[in-house]
């Protein structure tokens, strides 16, 4: 396989995959996901601090780089969840040209494109037009350019920020499904993150456009944006568009964007000859917010 293609997730899905994934096809997602939102904000403590005390057990949440670092201080499991880092935790890249990474997460997959088709995993890819709302005219200035997706486990921290500084262009909210978005699904369910209910987020920073996904999936109860607040729910059966022409919504690379209430996967996607991504990134690989994942080659 020619890394510069692709890298991803390669094994073939396990019996054990397939027997974690077929449940969720008749499961009603939305109504799962709705009661999940209300119960992360319940506020009673008797129902907050075993469950968020269970939680960071089960999962080995670390909460040495919080700015609270108690975790039974939150006045809800949403809150915790949601928790912000200390501002030093993430620190910037000293090269100016560097991409950042827009979440702590698992690397899924990266590479080109290979047109409109994105890498999936072994023997899965996705459409980039259907992933950003079904207009050609959103990702034709993407096709054959670079992408890379990054998974946030329940562990990780639950904010996604700007891989490089940007203007806000538009916005779109796709209905969808909400399969779970972890290394079963991605090997099992055709087309996932175009299936699945996403925000997508385009940009036009210095050196081209940028788009930024975030992905909904089971009990993922809200998506939200650092200009719009809470994007979903409402589900709603229809794209909804919101256009920013006027230039008034500015981040700078690094700077939060926005978050995941439950966790699920960002998508980066940048057009042809902007960047190079890292070739020593592979697919499961750790990373984290902020870090260097490619450089840019424009100047």
């Amino acid at each position: 396989m020619n890394n510069r293609l692709g890298r991803y997730l390669e094994e073939a899905p396990s019996t054990s995959d397939w027997l974690k994934t077929l449940p969720l096809y008749p499961l009603p997602h939305h109504v799962v996901s709705r009661l999940i939102h209300r119960l992360v904000r319940v506020r009673a403590g008797w129902f907050r601090r075993p469950f968020v005390s269970w939680f960071v057990r089960a999962f080995g949440v670390d909460m040495s780089q919080a700015v609270e670092t108690d975790p039974l201080a939150y006045p809800d499991f949403n809150s915790f969840f949601t928790r912000a880092l200390r501002a030093d935790a993430r620190p910037m890249p000293e090269d100016a040209a560097a991409i950042c990474c827009p979440a702590d997460g698992t690397v899924s997959a990266l590479g080109e494109l290979r047109g409109d088709s994105i890498i999936q995993a072994k023997g899965h890819d996705y459409s980039l037009t259907t992933l950003l709302g079904g207009d050609p005219d959103r990702a034709r200035p993407f096709l054959g350019g670079g992408f890379i997706t990054v998974y946030l486990s329940p562990r990780d921290y639950h904010r996604v920020h700007m891989p490089l500084g940007g203007t806000l262009r538009e916005m779109v909210h796709v209905p969808g499904r909400l399969f779970s978005v972890g290394r079963h699904t991605v090997k099992t369910v055709p087309g996932l993150f175009a299936r699945n209910e996403r925000v997508a987020c385009l940009f036009d920073t210095d050196h081209g456009p940028m788009a930024l996904v975030l992905v909904g999936a089971i009990n993922v109860a809200s998506i939200e944006t650092v200009w719009a607040g809470e994007v979903t729910p409402p589900r709603g059966r229809s794209i909804r568009c919101w256009s920013y022409e006027n230039g008034s919504i500015r981040l700078d690379r690094g700077e939060e964007m926005g978050r995941f209430n439950m966790g699920s996967t960002a998508i980066v996607i940048l057009p042809r000859g902007m960047a190079e991504l890292d070739p020593a990134l592979q697919a499961d690989q750790p990373v984290r917010v902020r870090q260097a994942i490619g450089r840019l080659m424009r100047p």
